[in-house]
């Protein structure tokens, strides 16, 4: 059911500062959006097959915010693209796994996302994903 790595998300305070370090290795950022169903501020460089998700927080009650306060900047999540969101949902959910999300949200790119929470998976949070159909 799982496609490939679609990306890492990386938690950090300002976007611009955080790019740097990809911008001076020269990798360039290809896409920036706001999602505001995480109140968050987007950023995706692009590596290889795989991408980087810079994510900040534009509100103090955005899981991004409360994440950094409590653990700092870093790696918060990895995502998986998978062919078909609900059913791999309803597969998670009938084999016992604790998932944030029972139902799809709409997240960047158009993509529709779930979280399994990080109890269920070695202490990583996993977020699934689909292009929206």
């Amino acid at each position: 059911m799982l496609n490939k790595i679609d990306h890492i998300g990386v938690a950090v305070k300002n976007l611009e500062n955080s790019l740097a370090f990809y911008e001076s290795m020269g990798a360039k950022p290809y896409h920036f959006e706001e999602v505001a169903s995480q109140k968050v501020k987007v950023a995706f460089i692009k590596i290889g097959e795989s991408n980087i998700e810079l994510l900040e927080p534009t509100s103090e009650d955005s899981p991004i915010f409360k994440y950094i306060e409590k653990n700092g900047e870093g790696i918060h999540h990895i995502c998986y693209d998978v062919q078909d969101l609900g059913k791999a949902l309803e597969m998670l959910k009938k084999d016992g796994f604790k998932l944030i999300n029972e139902t799809p949200l709409k997240g960047a790119h158009h993509k529709l996302v779930a979280f399994v929470h990080p109890k269920s998976t070695n202490g990583v949070l996993t977020e699934l994903s689909m292009d929206e159909k």
